[in-house]
């Protein structure tokens, strides 16, 4: 059994397997086509990545995809695991090698990638939740421009 971890940022993905090799890749098709290679030629069961808005979404679906169990969890749980195995250092590698250890250790469900029609309704969601933390007036101003997605409102 081989547990994997991918740290993802907007323009790399850092990814490493438990025990075993870590490598970088760009976030982007190719780079998810040299992951799902990287990740099958190590038999990898369980691959784990944080949450992180948008950008984590389309190594997700790549993954699920072509059959590779993945599971999404909260940055928090996987730093409050972080902290209490006594590691304080924080880089891209490193964050990778603590999300495989991670899903070693823990063993995180996977869970299936929502369809087009729920995730969209799930952005529409967050930009509604965005919004009535606006200002009324910036409210209005973001309505009037047909502003439906883009940086929170000031308060």
């Amino acid at each position: 059994m081989s547990y994997a971890g991918i740290d993802v940022s907007k323009a790399m993905l850092d990814v490493a397997v438990h025990e075993g090799s870590a490598t970088q890749v760009a976030n982007d098709e190719k780079g998810y086509a040299a992951i799902v290679r990287h990740l099958r030629a190590a038999e990898t069961t369980l691959v784990v990545l944080e949450a992180t808005g948008v950008y984590h979404r389309g190594i997700t679906t790549a993954l699920v995809t072509a059959g590779l169990p993945v599971a999404v969890v909260n940055p928090r749980q996987v730093r409050d695991f972080a902290r209490s195995t006594g590691q304080l250092a924080k880089t891209d590698r490193l964050d990778a090698a603590m999300l495989a250890r991670f899903a070693a250790v823990v063993r995180p469900t996977p869970r299936p990638v929502p369809d087009e029609a729920t995730q969209a309704l799930a952005d529409l969601l967050e930009r509604r939740r965005q919004l009535s933390r606006c200002s009324p007036p910036r409210r209005t101003d973001c309505a009037w421009r047909g502003v439906t997605f883009g940086p929170v409102c000031n308060r």
